[in-house]
């Protein structure tokens, strides 16, 4: 699939991409949580494969687009994110161009208001797919909104209509769009996975776990094993895998989220294995094989010595890239073993373009980095100018390349840097 999109991409290159009208996907755009396959991978080519000492050029800052820790869509001339002020989130819509608001649209209440937990705000990203945007709000209000103008299309809330059940930073999932289907998770016992249609927000299937699981922070994801398509979720209490058409729990495996007050990482499919971790409980690789019309689970291999951070994790070749609670990691994929560890960063999110891995550490910094087994390799490092000032929030948006141009985000406020490798 990534060959195919890479190939889409170079015969695409001549266009001017930023002339198509909004809701229009191509290759080059970012519609939805960690990219067009939701791998952390954003297909571009023709970046710069290097910074130079102050950093890429900044083409432009806006400060005020809300608070929270959305990170960005970006599809043609339009940018799509959450933002709250105060009690209140909203969908917010900014020009490519500038920044310049477009439109915003009230989107419900920050979660857990009467709490008052740590880190309140909007945390998910917008998924855009044609002409409709779909967004979750803390608190779980549900929305497909038209891209043009933030028009309502339909309402859900998922704690209302589903009895869901989210964790102490309420929910943080991005929603998922698989062919005529919207896939999210509200938690708890009634549905804890749910199927609806995009176009009018009905169900289509409901997934109930026999623990009634709390939603995580987790996004789910499309996979194949055996021959059966599913999505696969990291629920509070483990990793799930559920039959696409139906909604039937296929199998489970909870090592990976026993004991973690914050199962967070979206799980990383390859080669016919998963990767997931959490802060406090185990990382495993494992491996769904289809026995006698049951799904069991192959170990592969787990320790609790591997990414586990709010960042994610990445996989190039033969490694996967991700962050501890202290430094960035290179770990081989099949085997576990460690590569590399380096602190210089901290923690980082991470995002793969152009054969050149972007990170945006907790601190603020954004650094490039050559995908390598053999040590760090740094290409280019700055802090973005203005930052928001600091409280006990940290800087844990991802970073976000489209069509040329890298997105940083930080509490109110959003980058734009041109990466272009020519003008």
């Amino acid at each position: 699939m990534k060959t195919l999109l890479d190939s889409v991409s170079s015969i695409i290159s001549g266009v001017i991409l930023l002339s198509l009208p909004a809701g229009v996907v191509s290759a080059k755009d970012f519609p939805q949580w960690r990219g067009p396959l939701r791998d952390g991978h954003a297909a571009e080519t023709g970046l710069l494969a290097s910074w130079p000492k102050e950093g890429p050029k900044l083409l432009w800052q806006v400060k005020e687009v809300g608070l929270g820790y959305s990170t960005p869509s970006v599809v043609g001339d339009r940018i799509y994110l959450l933002g709250n002020e105060g009690s209140e989130e909203s969908v917010i819509t900014l020009g490519v161009k500038d920044g310049g608001k477009v439109w915003a649209a009230k989107l419900g209440k920050v979660g857990h208001p009467e709490q008052n937990p740590s880190y309140p705000g909007a945390r998910t990203t917008p998924t855009v797919d044609g002409s409709f945007l779909f967004a979750l709000g803390s608190d779980g209000d549900l929305v497909c909104l038209e891209t043009a103008n933030g028009k309502e299309v339909w309402r859900k809330h998922l704690r209302t209509d589903f009895g869901g059940k989210y964790g102490e930073w309420a929910y943080s999932e991005s929603p998922l769009i698989d062919g005529d289907k919207l896939i999210c998770t509200p938690g708890g016992k009634e549905a804890t996975l749910v199927a609806l249609n995009k176009k009018t927000g009905e169900v289509i299937w409901k997934c109930p776990t026999t623990d009634g699981d709390d939603a995580s922070y987790s996004s789910v994801i499309t996979a194949e094993f055996s021959g059966v398509k599913q999505y696969v979720q990291f629920l509070s209490k483990g990793i799930v895998g559920v039959d696409a058409k139906t909604g039937k729990l296929l199998w489970r495996f909870e090592k990976t989220a026993k004991g973690s007050p914050a199962v967070i990482i979206t799980p990383l499919v390859s080669d016919g294995l998963i990767y997931s971790g959490a802060f406090r409980a185990n990382s495993a690789l494992i491996k769904p094989v289809l026995k006698d019309g049951t799904f069991t689970i192959e170990e592969v291999y787990s320790n609790n010595k591997l990414p586990i951070g709010l960042g994610g994790v990445v996989k190039v070749g033969d490694n996967f890239y991700g962050s501890s609670s202290q430094s960035a990691m290179c770990v081989d994929f099949k085997s576990g073993t460690v590569k590399w560890e380096e602190r210089a960063l901290g923690p980082c999110s991470w995002l793969v373009a152009d054969n050149r891995i972007y990170l945006h550490a907790e601190s603020g910094d954004v650094a490039l980095i050559e995908p390598s087994s053999e040590a760090f390799r740094e290409k280019g490092r700055f802090s973005p100018p203005n930052p928001p000032k600091r409280g006990q929030e940290k800087a844990w948006a991802y970073p976000v390349v489209a069509n040329g141009r890298l997105y940083i985000r930080e509490q109110n406020s959003l980058w734009c840097y041109d990466v272009r490798a020519t003008k």
